[in-house]
């Protein structure tokens, strides 16, 4: 079967047997290219915060806005660009759409990507997208890759062992596209202690790290208890190695601890003053935005805070775009602004890489890109007649943007450009994910050819282990 054929049934059965198959695997052995370790980059970070933008960001809405044209009903929508106005930011030059002048005038602080270029996957699917860009490989694998945030943990480490070294704030499983999303979220061969600890709903964080409601210490001991001997004894243990076994049982006692720590502190938003709450209450992802910096302070690795991805639902704008655009801009611009300014005040900037992203942008009249067709999954006319035509709705992969603040990352730079016109394509300095990947590696001072023998074969960070950081990015913070 052709990648390019490859429908959502198909990618999440061969995703659940990667899986699977993860589980049965022994230790990953550490490998070396050409036999020999070439020397680690020197790190300029310890931290990473990823703030997902789930759902195909428009870049023409946010970052990147290109000319602006009122609704009139029977306006062609060939000639609609962007659907707010552009406004000044602290970059000189650079304006981003109306709606997100908190952000522009943290920009001083970081970098703004323009020229991000998605993966042409043929029938774009939001699930296979978002998992390329979260573990670098192109779906489905015969192997479980791991998610970007579990190499990190793996090969740094924990700053703090009471404290998660991949905490994932936000997704909640039980969203259309559930067993899609969860192909991603995962550790994958390198075992289950590298894996996500999720936090649903930060308002509730302090309940993820606490026992139920009702159930004593001594219960819950027993409970723990229970659960090690089932790992041992549960036909879990005729399907996992031996090492899959003791990661999953690693991970268990690693959140063991943490219940009994003054750190689960760290998950109890109330503590914060009101002044402070306010900003960031703009829901669960403006408070996962405050909890990362909590998380960040308390020493955590790898944070990732999402809008979530839903199906029609926030950045999955394919219909009634503008309006949809308005509500999703109040919900990060403020929290968003106010994690970079905390951060740099707590001087904690300096070391913690945080990137802003989504899988791909959006476009009126465009679908995939602009030179390889796919198949249109929204109904657009080409005369608006309605207001709810009126925004970006298809899926567009050709020009994205992404934003970088700290840990090492140029302050107060523009990487990249894409065109004035429609189609708005990037047409300098393109930038794709192994790029990416390798240049946060870069920043956190792991080797390029980090990799592990699976299958008696490498597996790399990126594919092949070709990847290269995108050093123009890294300057003086």
């Amino acid at each position: 079967m052709k990648l390019s054929n490859i429908n959502r049934r198909d990618f999440l059965r061969r995703s659940t047997s990667a899986t699977l198959a993860a589980w049965a695997m022994g230790a990953p052995i550490a490998s070396m290219l050409n036999g020999c370790k070439i020397g680690a980059p020197r790190a300029s970070a310890d931290t990473v915060i990823l703030l997902w933008m789930a759902g195909g960001m428009a870049h023409t809405e946010t970052f990147d806005p290109k000319r602006f044209t009122a609704y009139e009903k029977g306006m062609e929508g060939n000639r609609v660009l962007s659907t707010f106005r552009s406004l000044p930011t602290a970059l000189d030059g650079i304006s981003f759409s109306e709606g997100l002048q908190s952000i522009g005038k943290i920009m001083d602080k970081g970098t703004l990507i323009r020229s991000y270029v998605a993966a042409d996957l043929g029938h774009i699917l939001h699930s296979r997208h978002q998992y390329h860009w979260h573990t670098c490989y192109e779906p489905p694998q015969t192997v479980a890759a791991p998610h970007i945030g579990s190499w990190i943990a793996k090969e740094l480490g924990p700053k703090n062992p009471v404290i998660p070294a991949f905490i994932d704030i936000g997704q909640r499983f039980s969203v259309g596209e559930a067993e899609e999303l969860k192909a991603f979220h995962t550790a994958g061969f390198l075992g289950n202690e590298f894996g996500p600890f999720f936090i649903p709903d930060p308002s509730q964080g302090l309940e993820s790290v606490r026992p139920p409601v009702g159930m004593d210490n001594k219960r819950f001991e027993g409970r723990n208890k229970l659960y090690n001997e089932l790992i041992s004894k549960s036909p879990v243990a005729d399907v996992a190695s031996d090492y899959q076994r003791e990661s999953l049982r690693r991970s268990m006692e690693q959140a063991y601890r943490l219940l009994n720590s003054p750190e689960a502190k760290a998950f109890d938003l109330s503590q914060e003053p009101k002044e402070v709450y306010d900003i960031y209450n703009t829901g669960r992802f403006g408070l996962g935005c405050l909890m990362a910096r909590r998380l960040t302070e308390q020493g955590a690795r790898f944070i990732s805070v999402t809008t979530e991805y839903e199906p029609f639902m926030g950045f999955d704008t394919h219909e009634n775009g503008h309006t949809r655009m308005e509500g999703m801009k109040k919900m990060i611009d403020a929290p968003v602004a106010q994690l970079i300014k905390e951060l740099d005040e707590r001087g904690l900037l300096d070391r913690t890489l945080v990137i802003l992203a989504s899988e791909f942008s959006r476009d009126m009249m465009v679908e995939g890109r602009p030179d390889l067709k796919v198949l249109e999954q929204v109904k657009q006319p080409d005369i608006l007649n309605d207001m709810k035509f009126y925004g970006m709705h298809r899926h567009f992969t050709d020009g994205c943007s992404i934003l970088m603040f700290g840990g090492g990352i140029q302050r107060g730079y523009a990487y990249g450009k894409t065109a004035d016109e429609r189609p708005c394509k990037t047409i300098e300095k393109p930038i794709r994910i192994d790029q990416v990947h390798q240049t946060i590696y870069h920043a956190l001072g792991v080797p390029p050819e980090t990799s592990y023998e699976i299958e008696e074969r490498p597996f790399y960070t990126t594919p092949d282990g070709k990847g290269e950081a995108v050093m123009e990015l890294l300057g003086k913070s």
